[in-house]
């Protein structure tokens, strides 16, 4: 008897007929001998309508208030999953976060999640009966709603799967797998096999949007397998799992594109330790996350701080750093740069492999996309650029190496 973790994201549970179809594939692993755990997302658009909603009531709503709203889309579709089952004669029972002790920080519309109770669950699962469960959301010490940020529901399958110690994590969406780039952008996107944590993680922060980079973090602490599919299909999808001395041999494995990025530049800040220290804990403080970052000293002991962050963190950004220029003497207001993206390659074999920095460099350039900053790690290449060229840049990237031609 194996246990199994499946997600069903918005798209997989839009209406009563897809709902039918996800309880019954839960059905059917449980029908093999498998104990099942379903974890499910708000209906179709419903979080997207409840924040639409929110900002016509109030302009900028307080955060507590928001995940207290946006926690009723989940709680909704893990009822009528519930009963969908129930109608194809199957036991099941639902749980919101709070229910089966999924607790939280404090950090409201971006929580983290930092225990889970899985006891109630255990017997359920004992009992017989399939688990249904709310994504995206948990509670707060104090009992308040919490949510984990866009794409949290991810989160939740994967720390239920690490507490359960689940044989595998079923992640259910609209697409077959994860894909070399985004097939609404390059059309010649291929289908990947089998990916590791590494490449996934790094894939989900520069803007593949099928997982949440907390979501690969949870599964490669716990080494817990996830098998990416389509709710549609029966096919296989995509396996994340732990590194293999095989994935080395592939290069590249996969191009992304984030868009809609935002640079901060703060300038002539004082040159000495703890000046960096003081920005970035203050914007820490403040729940943002700041992506790449470039400082330049100048001859008059002074220094130029560049970074990147979301537009969607822009409003909250700027108090933080007008205020932050004060407190340093900065005699120069702070800049705010819009208009970009950033174009990057990931893959393990990079580690091994040499020129891969100038073949992209070159694909980019044969294609006159300039380059505004440069970042790397052991096992990716990004560069900022502008937004108009961001889609373009994206087919050219996967292009120069060769993504689209299979194994």
């Amino acid at each position: 008897m194996a246990l199994i973790v499946q997600k069903f994201g918005g798209s997989s549970v839009a209406d009563a007929e897809k709902i039918h179809r996800a309880a019954r594939r839960a059905i059917s692993a449980k029908e093999k001998g498998n104990q099942v755990c379903v974890v499910v997302s708000a209906m179709g658009d419903t979080t997207d309508h409840l924040i639409e909603l929110a900002r016509k009531v109030c302009e900028n709503p307080p955060k507590r208030e928001m995940d207290q709203l946006l926690a009723t889309g989940e709680q909704v579709t893990i009822a009528l999953m519930a009963m969908a089952i129930h109608a194809e004669g199957h036991e099941a029972i639902s749980f919101t976060g709070g229910q089966i002790g999924l607790v939280t920080d404090n950090s409201f519309s971006k929580a983290r999640i930092q225990s889970i109770n899985q006891k109630r669950i255990f017997d359920q699962l004992s009992a017989g009966k399939i688990v249904i469960i709310a994504g995206f959301q948990g509670v707060t010490a104090e009992g308040d709603y919490t949510t984990l940020g866009r794409g949290g529901s991810n989160a939740t399958l994967v720390a239920i799967g690490a507490v359960l110690k689940a044989d595998v994590c079923e992640n259910y969406t609209d697409v077959d797998g994860i894909f070399t780039a985004d097939p609404r952008i390059v059309k010649n996107a291929r289908k990947i096999d089998r990916i590791s944590y590494d490449e996934m993680l790094e894939l989900a922060g520069l803007g593949a949007s099928v997982l949440q980079t907390r979501a690969v973090e949870f599964a490669k602490k716990y080494n817990v397998p996830i098998h990416v599919r389509n709710s549609q299909n029966e096919n296989q999808g995509t396996w994340i799992v732990a590194e293999t001395p095989h994935m080395e041999h592939i290069v590249v494995s996969g191009a992304a594109l984030k868009k809609e990025l935002v640079r901060v530049t703060v300038k002539n800040v004082p040159d000495h330790p703890g000046v960096a220290a003081k920005i970035f804990g203050d914007i820490a403080a403040a729940n943002i996350v700041v992506d790449d970052i470039i400082q330049n000293v100048m001859d008059d002991n002074t220094a130029n701080i560049s970074f990147t962050v979301e537009h969607g963190d822009l409003h909250e950004i700027k108090p933080v750093v007008d205020r932050l220029v004060r407190e340093l003497g900065g005699k120069t207001a702070p800049i705010y740069q819009d208009g970009l993206a950033k174009v990057s390659a990931v893959g393990v074999g990079m580690k091994v492999h040499t020129g891969v920095a100038q073949r992209m460099f070159k694909a980019l350039a044969d294609g006159k996309i300039n380059i505004q900053n440069i970042t790397t790690s052991e096992i990716k290449i990004s560069c900022i650029i502008s937004k108009e060229d961001a889609n373009r840049a994206l087919q050219i990237v996967h292009d120069a190496f060769n993504l689209g031609a299979g194994k």
